[in-house]
């Protein structure tokens, strides 16, 4: 009993899960996303960019992060490489903190998988920039992308900013007030 896509856009997948039991499941499929804590913990700091996002007709205050693959063709060659996703997931969080953050990253340490639900599967994996400078060009912007380079706000800010909705992108401010409860 193999998967049936039955319906593909640009960046879903409708796909039919045969069960052993005849049922049929139904999942729409989107390949993962990257997103990148950037602080400074010495000053209890983090790094958030501000960017307008269509789908709120608003900006938003978000962690700096991305798609890993920027078609379903490659999401899909990748898992059937049997290559680890952990690995295309840091070379993505390190390409999109530069491009979107104007920050260089050596070293990143992962941090968790955000799994969005039984019939939506699209993942987001979280890192923390462990090893990191700002490049002296600044962003490197995707064309159509509006997003202010980055803005540094203490760590009571950035909880006040998850609870109160500031950012809107409501599973990575979980993530990310978690991370900065983890350091208090």
């Amino acid at each position: 009993m193999s998967e049936e896509i039955y319906a593909k856009g640009k960046l879903f997948e409708l796909v039919h899960l045969p069960q052993a039991d005849g049922r049929v499941f139904e999942v729409a499929r989107r390949a993962p996303g990257v997103r990148v804590i950037i602080a400074d913990k010495a000053n209890k700091k983090v790094l958030l960019t501000k960017e307008f996002r269509k789908e709120l007709d608003a900006w938003d205050y978000r962690l700096p992060g991305g798609k890993v693959f920027d078609t379903l063709e490659e999401y899909e060659a990748h898992r059937n490489s049997g290559d680890d996703i952990l690995n295309a997931a840091i070379a993505k969080a390190k390409a999109e903190a530069a491009e979107e953050a104007g920050v260089t990253i050596a070293e990143v340490k992962f941090i968790a998988k955000s799994t969005l639900g039984a019939t939506v599967e699209w993942d987001l994996y979280i890192f923390e920039a462990i090893d990191w400078h700002e490049n002296e060009q600044g962003q490197a912007l995707e064309a159509g992308e509006q997003i202010e380079a980055g803005q540094w706000f203490d760590f009571d800010e950035v909880e006040r900013m998850a609870l109160d909705g500031s950012m809107q992108e409501e599973r990575i401010a979980l993530a990310l007030l978690r991370w900065v409860k983890a350091l208090a």
